[in-house]
């Protein structure tokens, strides 16, 4: 089966919503941040899922479940900009938990690249000590500074950089089916 549009599509969400959530983040609208959060959010979630999939097909288990993780916490995280700054920040915690958690599962496992998991790895505990704060009872906003606001940098590349691995995998896949038929050609069926 070949399911190189499938990737191509999820790497493209993936770029999507680390572009959009930078962008966002750096939007003095109000309007604008949350169209683009909003934007950002949807994308992330479909890729998530996609991935999650495909990963679980390919038997890379906890990579399958890190992208679940970091799909449930996304969906929470699509409340955020429909809400009012002190309003989300329980929901706020929670989805950050869930981001750290999920990028935990991506980057522990050697599916993919040293430095992405790196990447993944740093956006994970910085996500974490975020979610921690927030839970210990600072009022932590998704733009306040330095954290969260440090903690996208790597968080974004870390999305860019699964997004890259999984465009080269539709490369390679649309190359090996092609590959597979290619004897057939100019054949007979007697041989």
């Amino acid at each position: 089966m070949n399911n190189a549009p499938t990737l191509r599509t999820a790497a493209v969400a993936l770029v999507v919503g680390a572009a959009l959530g930078v962008a966002g983040t750096f939007t003095p609208s109000v309007t604008l941040r949350g169209l683009a959060w909003g934007v950002d959010g949807t994308a992330l979630v479909l890729a998530s899922a996609v991935l999650c999939v495909h990963h679980l097909r390919r038997g890379h288990d906890a990579v399958a479940a890190g992208f679940l993780v970091f799909a449930v916490g996304q969906g929470l995280i699509l409340s955020v900009p429909a809400a009012e700054s002190a309003a989300s920040v329980p929901t706020f915690a929670a989805g950050t938990a869930l981001w750290a958690a999920g990028l935990a599962l991506l980057s522990a496992p050697s599916v993919f690249p040293a430095p992405v998991r790196a990447l993944g790895a740093l956006g994970a505990l910085l996500m974490a000590a975020v979610a921690v704060r927030i839970f210990a009872g600072t009022p932590l906003t998704p733009l306040a500074s330095p954290l969260p606001f440090l903690a996208y940098p790597p968080f974004a590349a870390a999305l860019v950089g699964l997004a890259v691995v999984h465009w080269r995998e539709a490369g390679v896949g649309e190359h090996a089916s092609r590959g597979a038929a290619e004897p057939t050609r100019g054949r007979s069926a007697g041989g």
